[in-house]
């Protein structure tokens, strides 16, 4: 068994979980959110506890049992992001460091100048929010981990941090070791 898929994930009030056929949805005080499940994974409901089991009837040969608990461990995960989305939500937060470079919203998109010779406009997926409380800082929310963290990739993928001179968008607290340039 996978070490997480042996704990029980607990239901916090205020959590509905509803698990129909092969799709498993909770629904919290913040939004919906819904996954479908593979045929190797049972899910299990017991008071206000939840248990990911492997499906051991789905196994053909031995050597499936190794893919049956990373199923395991990974169906755990996502079902606990999903529960902690749906009450507390996710939250990425960006830097932008350079003369010049910043951030503005217009509208729900977000417009970033990074010393490209044009704006760059992106605009979040549905069920993710942006916020530019300063214009160097970047706060992309959302219920959805992985679409926040997506998201928050797509933003620092058009400036990833220059390990020379430190400028870029890099996340709130990533730290960048800076190397040391040419010697004269």
């Amino acid at each position: 068994m996978s070490k997480l898929g042996k704990k029980p994930i607990l239901i916090p009030s205020g959590v509905q979980i509803n698990i129909e056929g092969d799709m498993i949805s909770v629904k919290g005080p913040k939004g919906t959110l819904s996954q479908r499940l593979s045929p190797y994974i049972k899910v299990a409901i017991e008071e206000n506890k939840l248990w990911v089991q492997q499906n051991e009837e789905s196994i053909v040969r031995r050597s499936q049992r190794k893919m049956l608990r990373t199923f395991q461990g990974t169906y755990w995960s996502l079902i606990k992001n999903m529960i902690t989305g749906v009450t507390e939500g996710f939250e990425k937060q960006l830097e932008i460091v350079g003369v010049g470079y910043r951030a503005q919203l217009q509208g729900n998109k977000v417009s970033l100048q990074l010393g490209y010779t044009h704006p760059i406009v992106l605009e979040p997926p549905v069920g993710v929010s942006v916020e530019v409380p300063a214009p160097n800082v970047v706060v992309v929310k959302g219920i959805d981990k992985q679409k926040v963290g997506q998201f928050a990739a797509e933003v620092r993928s058009w400036r990833k941090v220059n390990v020379y001179s430190g400028k870029g968008v890099k996340y709130r607290n990533e730290v960048v070791k800076l190397k040391e340039g040419k010697k004269a």
